[in-house]
């Protein structure tokens, strides 16, 4: 298991919430999907979701399903409504401009995999 400060760094990610201890936020697996649809019935707990949405219900769902992070990808960036929204809830938002692929296959190489 990998340590969310770990992955920022790897990743060159910027956060866009409240800064925290990220190296005691563990990442057991990864999601990816833009359709919350399918992060709802697919991310497990404590998973580092990837999406290029960047509008207020993704961190509703991450608030139901306690994931460790969100990472925004190909630099969309979410209102401040929505980052306020994430603090409160204790959802992490990071952003990068590189494109969701290129994200996961860096976290992969960092051995991050999805559940089986």
């Amino acid at each position: 298991m990998i340590n969310l400060a770990t992955i920022i760094d790897k990743l060159e990610l910027k956060v866009l919430t409240a800064e925290k201890d990220f190296s005691q936020i563990s990442v057991k697996n990864g999601y990816t999907s833009d359709l919350l649809s399918c992060v709802m019935a697919g991310a497990p707990n404590q998973s580092i979701w990837v999406t290029l949405q960047a509008h207020n219900n993704i961190v509703a769902v991450a608030a139901l399903l306690e994931l460790s992070a969100i990472i925004i990808t190909e630099g969309a960036t979410p209102d401040p409504v929505t980052i306020h929204k994430a603090n409160e809830e204790g959802i992490t938002l990071l952003q990068t401009e590189q494109n969701s692929f290129h994200v996961v296959g860096m976290l992969w190489e960092l051995g991050i995999r999805a559940e089986k």
